[in-house]
């Protein structure tokens, strides 16, 4: 794996789908428990997942405006690793889940890429903004807003990559991760393994080069 090429294919909902990804490379795994995403799963279906994978891959739970407690209650009863704060979180919240949590902050303009520096840890996600929606919209944003975050943290960069156009994304950026849900899925939640092996070969080789 390229310097450049960590991958996290989100969304998964299926034992058999989190399994092929593990098996094509992809260096962690998303599960999603956001009410409003097509992609939800529950608690009994992501420590499936979890048990399926242990040991093999990272697995991130998606989660918006939990409290403190509840995140510490789901970390456990999933058997997930950490979680990505999608919502509205504050620095204090993240504060006090660190170091099992880390902030989705939505890209639009320079100054969602300031608030994004305000969030603690050196681990980071920026997806894109779109009105009405915390993620998983498919719509890719100004990647130039986000070069110099991405020299400055671990930055995971998501927002409407595909097989097509994920390797001018590493190459623009040089994110530490690069995160796909819609853009591998011939349905919302239902991974094309095709898709999948396509976007990991797109990203390492994007890497290698970079």
């Amino acid at each position: 794996m390229g310097p450049l090429a960590h991958v996290k294919i989100c969304g998964v909902t299926t034992v058999a789908d989190a399994l092929a990804c593990v098996e094509l490379g992809a260096s962690a795994l998303g599960v999603n428990f956001v009410p409003s995403s097509q992609r939800r799963v529950d608690v009994e279906r992501a420590r499936e997942i979890a048990r399926a994978v242990k040991g093999r891959t990272l697995l991130v739970g998606v989660v918006a405006d939990l409290s403190v407690g509840d995140m510490r209650r789901l970390l456990r009863d999933a058997g997930l690793e950490c979680l990505q704060l999608h919502g509205d979180e504050t620095v204090a919240v993240l504060t006090a889940m660190q170091p099992h949590a880390y902030k989705a902050v939505r890209v639009g303009a320079k100054g969602d890429v300031d608030r994004a520096r305000s969030f603690p840890g050196q681990y980071l996600l920026v997806d894109a903004r779109v009105d009405g929606a915390l993620g998983g919209t498919g719509k890719t944003f100004d990647w130039s807003l986000v070069t110099s975050l991405a020299r400055e943290r671990k930055l995971t960069l998501a927002g409407g990559l595909t097989p097509e156009n994920v390797g001018d994304a590493v190459r623009a950026v040089r994110p530490y991760c690069v995160d796909v849900a819609s853009g591998v899925e011939s349905a919302p939640g239902v991974k094309d393994l095709a898709k999948v092996r396509a976007f990991l070969a797109a990203t390492h080789g994007a890497g290698a080069s970079a």
